[in-house]
């Protein structure tokens, strides 16, 4: 990553907020998007299309190493486009999620797609959308924002997000699910979530998103003019 790059390193839990902002962020600095949560995702996913074993380290190595992996915004959203086609539904399966964890627990898989990741850094910045892109993606990051909610709070939205798609949704099953799921990413030995040192650590619990929005930029502002 070059120095000149600005990176902003947006990290935290699962419905805290941060495709949101991620997505206003882009728009008012103009930077680029990079949605890491998608990223293993894609690769099986074209793993699959391309009939690659999924244990077949050095084939699907090479795959990392050339993804044609981009983002964008489509209706207020990040699309994940894979050699310029839509796939952001296609990688959302169930399929496609069990795919991602069997790749994921290869190492020289993880080390190409860890620089693949580096590589999205390119002018005038980025946008970077994840649980470890401050930490371990982009430690080097201009700015780095922990937005964070409680698991109660991420339910509701998550029921409420639900709602609106027409599917009715147990709150006690999903606040379970994202107690459980903390639990795995705050205490997993590897790249466990967790704000870096030098992270702005931003709880959107009672926050609208304009306000979330504010408080980031005027931190961002302040990093930036430093």
């Amino acid at each position: 990553m070059q120095p000149k790059v600005t990176v902003i390193a947006v990290d935290g839990p699962g419905g805290a907020g941060k495709g949101e902002l991620c997505i206003r962020l882009s728009r008012k600095y103009g930077f680029a998007i990079l949605d890491s949560g998608a990223i293993y995702r894609v690769l099986a996913y074209a793993a699959l299309q391309k009939n690659i074993p999924l244990d077949d380290e050095e084939k699907l190595t090479v795959l990392a190493q050339n993804l044609n992996l981009s983002f964008r915004e489509v209706n207020n959203a990040v699309a994940v486009m894979l050699d310029n086609e839509d796939v952001t539904s296609g990688i959302r399966n169930e399929a496609a999620g069990n795919a991602a964890s069997k790749v994921a627990v290869l190492p020289q898989v993880r080390a190409a797609l860890l620089q693949r990741q580096r590589d999205f850094a390119v002018a005038p910045g980025l946008i970077a959308d994840g649980r470890d892109m401050g930490t371990v993606v982009f430690p080097d990051a201009a700015v780095k924002i922990f937005l964070d909610a409680s698991a109660e709070e991420r339910a509701r939205r998550r029921v409420s997000q639900l709602a609106l798609r027409g599917v009715k949704a147990d709150y006690d099953s999903i606040l379970r699910e994202i107690a459980e799921r903390d639990f795995r990413d705050r205490n997993r030995a590897t790249a466990p979530l967790k704000p870096a040192e030098d992270a702005l650590v931003l709880d959107s619990t009672t926050l609208s998103i304009e306000e979330v929005v504010e408080t980031a930029v005027t931190f961002i502002e302040s990093k930036l003019a430093s």
